[in-house]
C-alpha cells in the first residue's frame, strides 16, 4: 500500500465521523475530535469525491441534489458505511465505560486506525492504560498527523505496531506495559472481514491467552450473505466493489447462527450479538435523516472464559 492509499484509507473513516459530528442532530456518536484530524485540503478533497461519486452511482439523486452539501450528505448517509462506523463505536464505548466502572484497567484497540478515544478522553481515565494496535504503516501515518497538528499524546496511550498476518499480538504487547493479569477490554472494529478466518480465530485465541477470565472483547463482522452479489444489499455490493478496486478486498464472512459455538474453542463466550435489526432499533429509530443500520453487519460482545 503506497502512502497516498494509506492516507486515504486512514482518513476516510475520520472524514465520515467528522461529517456526522459537524452536521447531524441528534448524534449517534459524537466524535468531536475527528474534524481536527483532517486539513482543509483533506475535507475539500473528500467532499469533491463524494459529489462526483453520487453522480456515478445515483444520477437521479444527484440531479435532485444540485447543492454540493446535499450530495455529500446523501453519499455519507446512504452509500458509505457511516452508520456502521458510528453505531459500532457507540456500542463499544458504552460497554467500555461500564467495564471501566467495574474495574477494567486496560483498553486494547485492535486495528485502531484514526480512533480518537484517547484524545477525546484525555485525563478522564488516568488509571486506564490504552493500547492502539495497528499496521505499522497506518500507525506511522497517524503519529505523523498528530505531530503535524500539535495534538498532545496522553501519557496513558501506547502505540503498538502490529501486522495481524505476520506479527504475534502477544509478543508485541510483551514489549509494552501491558499486564496479562489485569482485567482488559478489547475492541476489534472493522478488521475481521479483511483477514482470513484462521487469522481471525488465532487472534481470538491469543486474546484468551493474554488476558484473565472475564476480560471482554467487542468486534463486528459481516454475515456470509454480504459476499454473494445476489444476496447482498445494494450499497454493500457497491462498497465491496470499491474496496476490491482499491486493492483492499474484504474476504471473510461469518455465520451468525454458528458463531457462539465457534468462539468457545477459542476461549471466548458470547455474551451478546446484535443483528442489523437490533442495531436499527437501538440507534436509528425515528431519525429524520437517511441514516439506518448497515445491512449484514453484526456486533458481538464476548468474554474470556
Amino acid at each position: 500500500m503506497d502512502n497516498s492509499s494509506i492516507k486515504r484509507t486512514a482518513l476516510m473513516s475520520a472524514y465520515l465521523r467528522a461529517h456526522h459530528a459537524i452536521h447531524a442532530e441528534p448524534k449517534i456518536f459524537d466524535d468531536f475530535m475527528a474534524p481536527r484530524l483532517l486539513t482543509e485540503e483533506d475535507l475539500a478533497a473528500f467532499d469533491h469525491g463524494m459529489v462526483a461519486g453520487l453522480s456515478k452511482i445515483d444520477p437521479r439523486r444527484a440531479a435532485e441534489s444540485p447543492d454540493p452539501a446535499m450530495a455529500v450528505a446523501s453519499m455519507v448517509q446512504l452509500y458509505f458505511p457511516t452508520s456502521l462506523f458510528l453505531s459500532r463505536s457507540r456500542y463499544t464505548e458504552d460497554h467500555l465505560e461500564e467495564a471501566i466502572r467495574q474495574g477494567v484497567t486496560q483498553y486494547v484497540i485492535l486495528g485502531a486506525g484514526m480512533d480518537t478515544f484517547a484524545l477525546r478522553n484525555a485525563g478522564r481515565y488516568p488509571q486506564t492504560q490504552i493500547f492502539e494496535i495497528d499496521h505499522p504503516a497506518t500507525q506511522d501515518f497517524k503519529r505523523k498527523r498528530l505531530a503535524e497538528l500539535e495534538l498532545d499524546i496522553p501519557s496513558n496511550l501506547h502505540f503498538v505496531p502490529v501486522d495481524f498476518t505476520i506479527h504475534p499480538l502477544d509478543k508485541e504487547l510483551a514489549h509494552t506495559v501491558y499486564d496479562p493479569q489485569a482485567p482488559t477490554f478489547f475492541s476489534w472494529l472493522g478488521v475481521v472481514h479483511y483477514l482470513p478466518l484462521d487469522k481471525v480465530f488465532a487472534t481470538f485465541r491469543t486474546i484468551s491467552k493474554i488476558s484473565p477470565a472475564g476480560s471482554r472483547i467487542i468486534f463486528d463482522y459481516w454475515d456470509k450473505k454480504a459476499f454473494n452479489s445476489e444476496t447482498a444489499a445494494h450499497r454493500v455490493n457497491l462498497m465491496l466493489g470499491m474496496l476490491r478496486q482499491a486493492g483492499e478486498p474484504m474476504v471473510t464472512g461469518m455465520d451468525p447462527t454458528a458463531l457462539a459455538s465457534e468462539l468457545e474453542p477459542a476461549g471466548l463466550r458470547m455474551v451478546e450479538q446484535l443483528s442489523p435489526a437490533d442495531i436499527q432499533e437501538s440507534y436509528f429509530q425515528n431519525r429524520s435523516d437517511d441514516y439506518y443500520a448497515y445491512e449484514h453487519a453484526y456486533f458481538v460482545k464476548a468474554e474470556v472464559i
